[in-house]
C-alpha cells in the first residue's frame, strides 16, 4: 500500500442494514404491502409484499460470515471444497457494518481515501414489489431516508458516498427523489439492471417516457449506478427462480449463476440500442459488481448491428459505450481484458467489501492489476472514481 503512493478509492463498499432500515420511515399501514419482519421456526425474515424473503439466510446479520469467506471458491476453489463449507465460521456483527464513524475508521485501517457504499439487501426487493409500483416507490422512500439518516450521501468528510436507491416504477416519482436526493449532496444513484414495471406494464428504462428522469440526471451530472440484484432475469425453466445460485445438499452447476451477468449486458447493450446517449450525452453511467464477462459478447453485437444496420447509429456503438459506460469487473475476471477493450479511463477497482464472495481486505486486489503501467493502475485504483463522484453539470 505505501508502494503505491496515494490512497485508492473503493468504488464497492456495502453496509449491512439496520433491523428497521426499511421500516423506521415507512408509514406503518403500508407494511403488509411493502416490508414487515416475521418469525419462522425462531429465525427472523423479511416479508416483503406479502412474500418471505429467503434470498438471505440471516437478514438481521448477526451472526455473519466474514468478508471475503468465499474468496478461494470464486478464485476457482482450488482444493475442491464443498462450498457449503466456507461458509461455516461466523462473528457478531462488526460495528463498521451499520456505524458511520466506525466505517470511517475502518477506512482508513484498509489504507483507502474513500468508498462509493451501497445496499446488501434493498438490491434484492424491488423484484418482489415489481408488479405493486406504488409499494415499490414507497418502500424505497423510506429507505432512502433511513440511508441519508445512517449515513449520509456526503457529508462533507470525502470519505463515504452513500448511493441512494431509485427505481423508474414511476418516472414522476424518480424525479421527485432524485432531485431530493441532490438536495442532500448525493454524488451517485444506485438501480437494478432491469425494465421497470409500470403501471402499464414493463418498459425498457430508456424508453423515452422516461426522458423527464434521464434529462434531469443529465443536466445534474451525476453519476447513475447500475449494482449487481436481483434483475428478475428468467431461466426460461433450466433452473429454480429466485436470486443467486443454490448453496445446498442437492448443489449442482445453474445457468442462475451467470444471471447477474447477462442482466448487465441486456442493460448496457439496449442503453445504446435505444440512443440515451444521443438524447442525453451528459449522462455517465457505470456498472458495478457485475462483472465483465459479458463485455466483449456486448462488443461483437454492437458492431454486428452498426453494419447490419448501416445509418441507424450517429456514430460508432462501441466508441458510445467507450465514452459513456464505466466497468467494475469481479476481481476474479481478467481486468486486462476490461482495459484492452473500454481503455484505462474506464475501468473501476470495487472490493464488495465486507461480502463473502469479495475480497478479506480491499486492497487485497493490488496484485490484480501487475500488468498495468503505473499511471494506468493509478487510474483505475483512484482517478476514475475520483472523476465519477465529481458532479459534472451540463
Amino acid at each position: 500500500m505505501d508502494d503505491l503512493g496515494y490512497k485508492p478509492f473503493d468504488a464497492d463498499n456495502h453496509y449491512y442494514e439496520a433491523l428497521d432500515a426499511f421500516t423506521r420511515h415507512l408509514d406503518p399501514a403500508l407494511g403488509s404491502r411493502c416490508v414487515q419482519w416475521c418469525e419462522i421456526d425462531g429465525r427472523r425474515y423479511h416479508v416483503v409484499g406479502g412474500k418471505v424473503s429467503r434470498a438471505v439466510t440471516n437478514p438481521t446479520f448477526n451472526p455473519t460470515a466474514p468478508p471475503g469467506a468465499m474468496h478461494d471458491y470464486f478464485r476457482g476453489n482450488p482444493d475442491g471444497r464443498n462450498p457449503l463449507e466456507f461458509l461455516t465460521v461466523r462473528e457478531e456483527i462488526r460495528p463498521a457494518y451499520r456505524d458511520r464513524a466506525a466505517r470511517v475508521a475502518t477506512i482508513a485501517e484498509h489504507g483507502l481515501s474513500a468508498v462509493w457504499l451501497f445496499p446488501t439487501l434493498a438490491m434484492l426487493y424491488e423484484e418482489l414489489l415489481r408488479e405493486d409500483p406504488y409499494a415499490v416507490c414507497a418502500t424505497f422512500s423510506a429507505f432512502n431516508r433511513w440511508l441519508d439518516e445512517d449515513w449520509g450521501f456526503d457529508r462533507g468528510d470525502d470519505r463515504i458516498f452513500a448511493a441512494p436507491y431509485l427505481s423508474l416504477a414511476d418516472v414522476d416519482w424518480a424525479v421527485a427523489e432524485l432531485e431530493w436526493a441532490l438536495d442532500r449532496g448525493a454524488r451517485m444513484i444506485v438501480m437494478r439492471a432491469a425494465a421497470p414495471t409500470t403501471v402499464t406494464g414493463r418498459r425498457s428504462p430508456f424508453d423515452e417516457s422516461f426522458d423527464p428522469f434521464w434529462a434531469r440526471v443529465n443536466e445534474a451530472g451525476i453519476t447513475v449506478v447500475i449494482h449487481a440484484g436481483d434483475s428478475g432475469w428468467a431461466t426460461n425453466g433450466y433452473a429454480d427462480e429466485g436470486f443467486g445460485a443454490t448453496f445446498s445438499g442437492g448443489w449442482k452447476p445453474s445457468i442462475k449463476s451467470f444471471g447477474i451477468e447477462r442482466a448487465a449486458g441486456d442493460f448496457v447493450i439496449t442503453s445504446i440500442f435505444e440512443k440515451l446517449f444521443d438524447r442525453h450525452p451528459n449522462v455517465r453511467m457505470a456498472s458495478i459488481e457485475n462483472g465483465s464477462t459479458f463485455l466483449p459478447d456486448v462488443f461483437a453485437k454492437l458492431r454486428s448491428t452498426h453494419n447490419k444496420m448501416p445509418g441507424y447509429f450517429t456514430e460508432d456503438p462501441t466508441l458510445t459505450l467507450q465514452r459513456n459506460w464505466w466497468i467494475n469487473p469481479f476481481w476474479e475476471d481478467d481486468v486486462n481484458e476490461v482495459v484492452d477493450l473500454m481503455g484505462p479511463e474506464r475501468v473501476l477497482f470495487g472490493s464488495d467489501w465486507p461480502h463473502i464472495e469479495g475480497m478479506p481486505e480491499p486492497l487485497d486486489y493490488v496484485p490484480e492489476l501487475a500488468k498495468l503501467s503505473d499511471a494506468d493502475r493509478r487510474r483505475v485504483l483512484l482517478d476514475n472514481v475520483t472523476e465519477l463522484t465529481a458532479p459534472r453539470p451540463a
